[in-house]
């Protein structure tokens, strides 16, 4: 296995996720209350979920 490096701006508020080798930004809440969940199967991540509530 080769070594595989990306570089991520720590300045930045936000959720990250490795899935098959590859580094993907899970995706921002709307506007309000919000909440990210991610699915496992078999150790894997294979999806996550996005969701916003406002008072």
């Amino acid at each position: 296995m080769t070594d595989m490096k990306v570089e991520i701006d720590l300045h930045e508020n936000a959720v990250y996720m490795i899935r098959e080798g590859e580094l993907v930004k899970v995706d921002v809440p709307g506007d309000g209350y919000g909440k990210q969940v991610i699915t496992w199967q078999g150790g894997k991540p294979t999806h996550y979920e996005v969701s916003y509530t406002k008072k």
